[in-house]
């Protein structure tokens, strides 16, 4: 079975979605439309009567709205159903499950408050945003978050991790771990900044490596055809 991302000619990179129940890691530069993609992903989700998890590391959720407030895909609709659980790490819910940089006893139990309850509300999709801010609060313990890592890898959902990275070849363990990876390009050409997206691995799927354009547009993302880009 596979799931829509929701972003207009994305699924047909992926052999028609995302296969269901897996981790897939979106990275790429700040601007390269990591979040976009995502909050497209997670609205497809709502649309769909699917229920969804959205953690953000770094965002409220009027922030995260106001973001999007641009966009005509529904983000600002599925945050006001019942269908998407918005988590703010730093709010009084989100330190319940995070904790407090520094504090072992809360971090310990990371993994099991997280799982635990996308397991017990039926959670289809997740968004995680961003595994750089988990380590911060995790104060960067590699173990932990292999840990949680591969917990997530058990769960039935679907699970996207926004990943700060600038480098397409410098991996780091979210990128072994996942069952995909979908990179997210700023590049520069004579005309300007391109952007475009390539998926760099996906497990069990025939995909498409090329880099592809990518285009935002007032209903978010959309990818068109293969660029050649020269570094």
């Amino acid at each position: 079975m596979r799931v829509s991302s929701g972003v207009p000619g994305f699924d047909a990179l992926v052999d028609g979605g995302l296969p269901e129940d897996r981790l897939y890691v979106v990275s790429g530069p700040p601007g390269s439309g990591k979040t976009t993609f995502c909050s497209q992903f997670a609205a497809q989700g709502a649309r769909n009567g699917e229920d969804v998890l959205y953690i953000s590391m770094h965002e409220t959720k009027e922030g995260i709205r106001e973001d999007m407030s641009g966009y005509d895909f529904g983000f600002d609709r599925a945050l006001d159903s019942d269908r998407v659980t918005f988590l703010d790490s730093f709010s009084s819910d989100g330190r319940r499950f995070f904790g407090l940089p520094g504090d072992r006893r809360d971090r310990s139990g990371v993994t099991n408050r997280l799982t635990g309850f996308i397991n017990s509300r039926d959670i289809d999709r997740v968004v995680f945003d961003s595994t750089m801010l988990l380590r911060f609060l995790l104060d960067d313990d590699e173990d932990t978050m292999i840990q949680l890592l591969s917990s997530l890898k058990r769960t039935d959902a679907t699970t996207l991790l926004i990943s700060e990275m600038t480098d397409p070849s410098a991996y780091s363990e979210e990128h072994y771990l996942a069952h995909g990876v979908v990179f997210m390009h700023n590049y520069l050409e004579d005309e300007g900044m391109r952007r475009g997206v390539q998926v760099l691995k996906m497990r069990g799927t025939d995909v498409d490596t090329d880099i592809q354009d990518v285009e935002f547009t007032d209903s978010g993302l959309r990818v068109g055809s293969a660029v050649t880009v020269t570094h």
